[in-house]
This record gives structure tokens, C-alpha cells and sequence, in this order.
């Protein structure tokens, strides 16, 4: 289809029609379809807008093209897709495609140009393997840097308002042939619904949103990886985006999901197998380990060998306040100096919390408010709920462990037990978009497993997870099909 000579392409590429390009970027916010009049003739202009900058898009498309260039093929080159879909790729890789009606003509200019200002690397997802770039408060800057790593149209995006007052624009992006139609239209749904005056943050969308409002467990994962969205994405996710917020919302979520890092996915499976074990049993016992505590020493001493009773009695000897008295004083000291060490300079910070929880812990012991024993459970329970890669999910094992300190009080491990009742079936209730909250083990999906808490190799992995749901279309055409 050069000019002047149309003959030269095959049958193919000439049923590429501008009109089914334009139905295929339906959905999709960034696409921009323009037609302009030049020297007389009709031209359509296709572009992602996140993809291009408008400086380059106007110096290297715009001005050859109203400049009137006699040949524009020494320009630009032509476009010679052997099919629907390589054509469609090429707009979501970042270039820009030109048809001249009457010749029937298709030119393709680069002009991949994304904006790549202050992208700096994830200060809570940081990862020694593995990309390093994280999102930034710009929302196109962040839909390029996913628009980057999936080049298909199948990737759409809608852009929704948010706030009364503030207006603040919120995108969802998702894969067509992969997500799950049922709970795209929950979370628009939820998007509609929403009444507020103003929004600054995704984690505000993510509390209005959810399903149980009174819950200390988050049902959205969040993230700040690039990387962590595509695979979502790719897996049938639903990704929400918010203006001004350096977050991306991931929906559904599942609860063993705040227990994987983006790394895993990057390490050998033995490896990540082996931390993810870590984390996850280490959640437990942080709510568990100064509970226990409570329970051998007021409830149950005979569970305790004899040997270490007597330790735990002598190191108890000059403390006038009952074990629960004691563990409740100790966690209320440590969240102080978590909390004063995070709200000051990061260098004062670090300074206050080493010098802070040794002289206060040796203080403590000294003037008898504490034992030796327990300042040691204290500080692991401290170190084991910084576990979870997910902030949100070690923040919700600092308030649980408050319920199971309470029940250990009263009841013992009597008490104990019944917290974890509690909390098994509160995880079991829970729901994500509808989807339960406990999945791949409840409801129970085998191929999950392989890549749930324990991470399997690769190849025996690559399996789209049932939190995504069932899928109603599958495929886009491929390379070869119409």
C-alpha cells in the first residue's frame, strides 16, 4: 500500500479497516482517533496519548504531515501488518498510525516517547532482584509504565470521577479476554456508588469499597510495582489507578497474598517457598507468642517443664503486676516508639528506636515493671509482625494480637483457642468483590496451591488463579488469524 502502489501488498493487509481498528481501542482511554484534511484528502490518526509525548508527536508527525513532504515513505515507513492483531500492536507499542483513505495508504511513525520523570524505586516493596521502578502520583506516567510491559489491545482502560467537590479521576484497567465479567461490573458497580465530597488517596477508595467495613483484614492488596500489576493483570485482576496517588488497587485480593513479595517471583522456587513459610507462619506467631506467655504462667503452669517454670518465676520475682498487666505495658511501650520513630526523620528515627527500646527494656527490667523473659518475647513478637510484605497486613497483626493478649487474660489457652476460632471463621466470612477471601484453600483449587504459600518452579505454575473467576471470552486473534 506505498503510494501509488497498492498492488504491492497482499490481500491481508488490505481487510485491515480503519473502522475495526477504531472498535478494537473502544474501552481504551489513552486512544486517540483523530481524522484531518490534508492537501484535499482524508487522513485518520491513531495513537495511545500515555505512550507518546505531544513534542515529539508534533515534531515527527503534525509537521511532515501539513508540511506537505512530497514522499512520505522516506519519512515514515509503512505499515505492512500481516494481520488485525500485529496492527493493533504496534499502536499499543507506541506508534502512531496514519491511513490515507483515498490510496488506502497505511504509514506508522515511533513515536514511543512515555514520560519517564521521577521514577524512583519502591520504598516498601523494595526487592534486590527483579525491576526497581515503582509508580509515581501521575496517573499517565503510571498507565505507561504498565502500557510498557503488555504491547495488546486487549488491555482497556476506563476512566471514572470521584468526589462531589474534588472530582478526582480514577481508571480501571483490565484485560478484556481475560477478566471476569461479573466482577467488573462489581467494581463498577462500587464506583458509581460511592458518595463522597472528595478522595486524596487509593487507600480511601479501598475502605470505601470493601465489603466489611468493621473488619481489621484489608480485602484490596495495594501495591507500588509495575511489575506486580502486570502480573495481576495477566492473571484476570482488576487494577484501579487514582490520580495524585502512588498506589495501584488490585481486586480481588486473597489473604495469602499479603504473605507473597514481588521477588518471589524472581528467586528460585526453593527459596521463595522457604520465605513465604516464614512470613506466613510468622503472622500467627506474632499474635500467638506473648499470649502464650499470659496463658503458662496465670492459667496453665503445669504445660511449662519444670526447669524453665522456675527461670520464668525468678525472673518474675520482683514484678508486683499480673502477666497480662505486664505484656500489655511492654506492647503499649513499643508501639510508642514505633510510632514516634515514624514520624520523625528517617536518621532520628532509626536512633530513637535502637536507644530508645534499650534503655527503656533494661530500665523496665531493673526497676521490676517487667521480666528479662518477656522483654525477649516482646521484641521477637515486634520483629515477627514486620514479616508480611504487605504494611496494611502487619498493622492487622498488631490489632489481633491485642484481642488474643485479652482472651489469654481471662481464659487461658481456653481463651486462646476460642480468639482463633474467631479468627479462622472471620477469614473463612470474609469476601473480595464476592470472592472469597480465603481462596485457593477455601474454596479449594489445587493448581493454586502451586503457587500459593508454597511457590512451585515455573513451569508447573503458570496457571491463571480461581480468585480470577471464570472467564466468557479467552483469546484475542493471534498472529495468523483474522
Amino acid at each position: 500500500m506505498g503510494i501509488g502502489g497498492g498492488d504491492e501488498v497482499g490481500n491481508e493487509t488490505q481487510n485491515v479497516l480503519i473502522d475495526e481498528v477504531q472498535r478494537q481501542l473502544e474501552g481504551i482511554d489513552d486512544a486517540i482517533y483523530k481524522k484531518v484534511i490534508v492537501s484535499g484528502e482524508m487522513v485518520s490518526i491513531l495513537y495511545l496519548s500515555s505512550l507518546v509525548d505531544h513534542l515529539r508527536f508534533h515534531e515527527t508527525v503534525i509537521i511532515p504531515l501539513f508540511n506537505g513532504h512530497e514522499d512520505l515513505t522516506q519519512v515514515w515507513e509503512e505499515a505492512r501488518p500481516a494481520n488485525l492483531h500485529t496492527f493493533l500492536t504496534l499502536i499499543t507499542a507506541g506508534y502512531t498510525i496514519l491511513f490515507f483513505h483515498e490510496r488506502n495508504h497505511y504509514l506508522k511513525v515511533n513515536t514511543y516517547s512515555p514520560p519517564t520523570g521521577a521514577i524512583e524505586e519502591s520504598d516498601t516493596e523494595s526487592t534486590i532482584a527483579g525491576p526497581r521502578n515503582s509508580f509515581t502520583e501521575a496517573m499517565q506516567t503510571n498507565i505507561s509504565l504498565i502500557k510498557r510491559r503488555i504491547h495488546n489491545s486487549g488491555l482497556k482502560s476506563d476512566e471514572y470521577r470521584i468526589g462531589s467537590e474534588t472530582n478526582t479521576k480514577a481508571t480501571v484497567l483490565y484485560m478484556e479476554h481475560l477478566v471476569n465479567k461479573n466482577n467488573l461490573e462489581k467494581i463498577v458497580q462500587r464506583l458509581h456508588s460511592i458518595r463522597t465530597t472528595g478522595i486524596n488517596d487509593i487507600n480511601e477508595l479501598s475502605q470505601l469499597m470493601e465489603e466489611s467495613q468493621f473488619s481489621p483484614f484489608p480485602q484490596f492488596h495495594n501495591t507500588e510495582r509495575p511489575d506486580s500489576v502486570v502480573t495481576s493483570l495477566l492473571d484476570g485482576r482488576i487494577i484501579i489507578l487514582l490520580d495524585n496517588s502512588q498506589t495501584a488497587l488490585i481486586c480481588p485480593s486473597s489473604f495469602f497474598e499479603f504473605f507473597t513479595s514481588p521477588e518471589d517471583q524472581y528467586s528460585r522456587w526453593p527459596t521463595a517457598t522457604l520465605l513465604r513459610c516464614i512470613r506466613f507462619f510468622g503472622f500467627f506467631l506474632t499474635i500467638m507468642l506473648t499470649p502464650f506467655y499470659i496463658s503458662a504462667l496465670s492459667h496453665h503452669p503445669e504445660m511449662l517443664p519444670f526447669e524453665v517454670l522456675i527461670n520464668l518465676q525468678e525472673s518474675r520475682s520482683r514484678v508486683p503486676f499480673p502477666p497480662v498487666i505486664e505484656v500489655l505495658f511492654m506492647e503499649i511501650v513499643i508501639e510508642v516508639l514505633r510510632e514516634a520513630g515514624s514520624r520523625m526523620p528517617t536518621k532520628i528515627g532509626q536512633t530513637i528506636g535502637i536507644v530508645g527500646g534499650i534503655v527503656i527494656g533494661t530500665a523496665a527490667v531493673e526497676a521490676g515493671l517487667v521480666s528479662n523473659t518477656l522483654i525477649v518475647l516482646v521484641a521477637i513478637s515486634a520483629l515477627l509482625s514486620f514479616l508480611p510484605p504487605s504494611f496494611v497486613m502487619s498493622n492487622t497483626s498488631r490489632i489481633i494480637r491485642y484481642i488474643f493478649i485479652l482472651s489469654a487474660g481471662l481464659f487461658g489457652l481456653y481463651g486462646q483457642m476460642i480468639a482463633f476460632a474467631w479468627l479462622i471463621y472471620h477469614l473463612i466470612s470474609l469476601k473480595s468483590i464476592g470472592t472469597p477471601y480465603m481462596a485457593p484453600v477455601i474454596p479449594r483449587k489445587w493448581t493454586d496451591l502451586l503457587d500459593g504459600i508454597f511457590r512451585a518452579p515455573l513451569t508447573l505454575s503458570q496457571h491463571r488463579k480461581g480468585i480470577s473467576g471464570e472467564v466468557e471470552n479467552r483469546t484475542l486473534p493471534t498472529d495468523g488469524e483474522e
